[in-house]
């Protein structure tokens, strides 16, 4: 069998040359990004014809030098646009406006307030009109404001009473909520401009929603909620809640699969451009499958399958619908972008955003199932390498944050990387992840460092027995949770892995959540709390220092390599630094990778170009793979 070539980090790691294409309201252009000045991804505009042909120069319509622009929005009207920046991975969002009228004019800072962090909804049916919620007035809590788009005008509509989780607003500007309860449960409730206060519509148990109910979108007309819910069910399905009674309907489910609401994976709503009808609905299993609800997108959707075999990704259309660009999840070419005319059925590729990338020398992205110890069974996929005999491989054991996440079929370069250095990649949906219904996601209660480690380790002894993995040559990898999970493997089993690669992750449980940001302190209950436990009560503390790898840093033989961001503001430095001054103390050697101008996660290219550098050196010289 032939090797394939070396593909560089820059390759995989630098910039796509256009990526997360929308069509714009009237149907006349597209936005994506692109590089832009220092290779920062930027917001561009083109010209689009009907048959899809992209005409004149495109326009960078945002210049942000410093820090990559990951998130924008048309708005109704086609004169702006709007998009979110923090300060150097703070999470501190600011909303921008852009007059695409005036090139020459500077992006506008709508919410030009230190310390203040943004959510942006764009609500149907509010011409020239934004919802903006700011932590302005209490740093612990989001109070909406109505932000007009062309004078920036923020007027506040409502003062959190100190409960209420996320607002939301209807067409004609009534306003909902999702609010905590004293004995957390989340409560879906209406807001009362005349009184300013609350009415309760639903209540759902909070035990069975870890990050909260998702989604929550209010129906065109104002009298209903499209809810993901999992009331009398272990997976969660479509229901319309009524306003007025509380009364849940279901609208769509599937027989085994959940309504996608994970972190990370696309909405799993998709709704209407202009009016915000409901259009289809997203589930998630090994791959992604869409229920159409409505005639005229199940034959858009029919269409649209035909032009690629990945995943449907993005979808945007304009308003009348006839004319959309979508995008698509692949694990070997990602997010190929296409442009559709559903009027005369004509389509045409737009760009494949990494033409530098040959889908045939990536590796493919294989689902697997792993029996655990206790007898769950549990789903992940595993990526081996292309033109390498695949027995007796070294082998990396990825991990995915949240841990109320999952990971999913896609395409993800820090796999294609190292498979593309000769390592098996396995990735595993421990116990406590979402996607496969609430008893499995709630079977990690209490299981920090305990079950949800087992399921980790139970991975590994399966890719073994069955000749994939060298036992004496498994790394464990991760990010955020799953930097957490790559500390406890070196310090509870140090004798399963050769390697250890921490990227933002927690090694004390208990100054984690201390540290956590203002706006999600008051809202543990269901998830950080339940799970592993409240600091505050010294019993419990004690139980999360004996599932903090910082409390047996004793044990750790293993080659360690931790990265992080100086403005993390969920895993702030101190997680990293007292891991590292902790094994340095002890004369042990341990390589440290601290970038100053990123947060939660690296997001700019050359900081992810020297990671990745970093670990492809670290794991070459403790497996020995390709280099």
């Amino acid at each position: 069998m032939a090797l394939p070539e070396l593909i560089s980090v820059e390759d995989f790691f630098s910039p796509p040359e256009r990526f997360l294409a929308t069509m714009s309201p009237d149907g006349n252009r597209i936005a994506y990004l692109a590089p832009w000045r220092n290779d920062r991804l930027n917001v561009w505009v083109q010209n689009i014809s009907a048959a899809g042909e992209l005409a004149g120069p495109a326009r960078c319509v945002t210049a942000d030098a410093t820090r990559s622009v990951v998130v924008y929005h048309w708005t109704d009207d086609p004169r702006w646009l709007l998009y979110l920046q923090d300060g150097g991975g703070n999470e501190n969002w600011h909303v921008y406006r852009v007059d695409l009228e005036d090139p020459d004019a500077p992006a506008v800072d709508l919410t030009p307030f230190p310390g203040v962090r943004s959510m942006l909804t764009l609500p149907k049916g509010r011409p020239g009109k934004a919802i903006v919620q700011l932590n302005k007035r209490n740093p612990e809590l989001f109070d909406p404001y109505e932000l007009d788009i062309a004078t920036g005008e923020l007027t506040l509509l409502a003062e959190n009473p100190g409960n209420i989780m996320e607002w939301l607003c209807s067409r004609n500007g009534e306003l909902f909520n999702s609010a905590m309860t004293a004995d957390g449960d989340i409560e879906l409730s209406h807001w009362d401009k005349a009184s300013g206060t609350l009415r309760p519509i639903a209540r759902y148990a909070g035990v069975d929603y870890p990050v909260g109910v998702y989604p929550t979108e209010i129906t065109p007309d104002g009298t209903g909620i499209w809810v993901g819910s999992n009331k009398g069910s272990d997976r969660t399905r479509l229901v319309r809640v009524d306003v007025e009674s509380g009364a849940e309907t279901e609208i769509d489910s599937h027989p085994t699969l959940e309504l996608s609401v994970q972190l990370g994976l696309p909405t799993p709503l998709i709704l209407g451009a202009r009016t915000g009808e409901l259009l289809g609905a997203r589930y998630y299993g090994e791959r992604q499958v869409i229920h159409p609800l409505d005639a005229n997108f199940a034959a858009v959707l029919d269409n649209l399958s035909k032009l690629s075999d990945g995943d449907l990704a993005g979808i945007s259309s304009d308003d009348s619908g006839q004319h959309w660009v979508v995008s698509f999840t692949h694990d070997r070419d990602p997010a190929v972008t296409y442009f559709y005319n559903h009027a005369t059925g004509a389509s045409r590729l737009l760009f494949r955003p990494y033409p530098r990338l040959d889908p045939d020398a990536l590796a493919p992205m294989t689902p697997v199932t792993i029996p655990a110890r206790d007898g769950l069974e549990l789903h992940g996929y595993l990526t081996l390498p292309v033109g390498i005999d695949p027995a007796g491989l070294p082998t990396v054991l990825l991990v995915h944050g949240g841990p109320w996440a999952r990971d999913a079929w896609s395409f993800q370069p820090e796999v294609q990387l190292l498979a593309n250095r000769g390592y098996a990649v396995l990735q595993v949906n421990f116990r406590g992840s979402t996607g496969y219904g609430k008893a499995f996601t709630k079977a990690a209660v209490g299981e920090f460092a305990g079950r949800m480690h087992d399921d980790l380790i139970d991975a590994v002894d399966w890719a073994v027995e069955r000749g994939y993995t060298d036992r004496d040559r498994v790394a464990i990898f991760g990010g955020s949770y799953g930097g957490y999970a790559a500390l406890v493997g070196v310090t509870f089993t140090p004798e399963v892995f050769a390697a250890a690669i921490d990227y933002v992750g927690v090694s004390n449980l208990a100054n984690f959540m201390r540290t956590l940001p203002n706006v999600g302190r008051r809202f543990l209950a269901n998830n950080w709390h339940r799970y592993v436990g409240d600091p505050s009560d010294p019993e419990q503390e004690a139980d999360m220092l004996a599932r903090s790898p910082i409390s047996y840093v004793e044990k750790i033989r293993t080659p360690l390599l931790v990265v992080q961001g100086a403005n993390d503001s969920r895993v702030v430095q101190a997680e990293s630094d007292n891991m590292v001054e902790a094994l340095r103390a002890r004369g042990v050697e341990v390589e440290y990778l601290v970038k100053q101008d990123e947060g939660h996660g690296f997001l700019n290219p050359d900081n992810q170009i020297d990671m990745y550098h970093a670990v492809e050196r670290f794991l070459a010289q403790q497996l020995g793979g390709r280099v």
